[in-house]
């Protein structure tokens, strides 16, 4: 990036519709409470987690295939926090609704407030030309019951951007998950 990291970001998001809704700054508090920061940072940008989860259940005894999924292996929860079991896993959405240019791949990494409770977030690249809200996966690695909080970060994207567009983009090729709302589940 020729300039700054964060005012390309703010660039890209109030001029180009990167990133809806966004904040221009770390947000640290909500209602004068603490809270896991989100927003603009140094080199990314920190997303928050919506308040509809997807949490993995074995108690229909269902077989996680990705060609032929069965909806009966999670349970749906609207909630401010989502309690993932012991040695289990969880989907969920972004707050932020994201657009990415052309010349830009986006990845995503766990925060590491997260990564200390053991909870790993994955999340796949994000492509040249996709737009949509990110599912969010996350694996609790503990033995324990593990929280998270909606409409706190989460995660953090780091875009990269080059200095050529690609030649074939995601929108081109007619991406499985373009303009994907809510928490999506795997596709074939």
């Amino acid at each position: 990036m020729s300039i700054k990291a964060d005012r390309w970001i703010r660039k890209m998001a109030t001029e180009h519709g990167m990133i809806e809704p966004y904040a221009e700054s770390q947000v640290r508090t909500q209602d004068d409470q603490r809270i896991i920061s989100y927003g603009t940072s140094s080199y990314g940008y920190d997303v928050r987690c919506a308040d509809e989860f997807k949490i993995f259940t074995n108690i229909n005894s269902a077989v996680v295939d990705p060609k032929s999924f069965d909806e009966n292996s999670f349970v749906d929860v609207k909630s401010d926090v989502c309690i993932i079991p012991p040695n289990s896993f969880a989907l969920a959405r972004t707050v932020e609704y994201f657009r990415i240019p052309r010349s830009v791949l986006t990845i995503c990494l766990g925060k590491s407030t997260y990564a200390r409770c053991g909870i790993i977030v994955n999340v796949t690249p994000l492509e040249p030309e996709w737009e949509g809200h990110v599912t969010l996966e996350f694996s609790n690695t503990t033995t324990l019951p593990a929280k998270i909080y909606a409409n706190e970060g989460v995660a953090q994207m780091l875009f990269l951007e080059s200095d050529e567009i690609c030649e074939t983009s995601y929108l081109d090729r007619g991406g499985k998950y373009q303009g994907q709302t809510g928490v999506t589940l795997p596709r074939t």
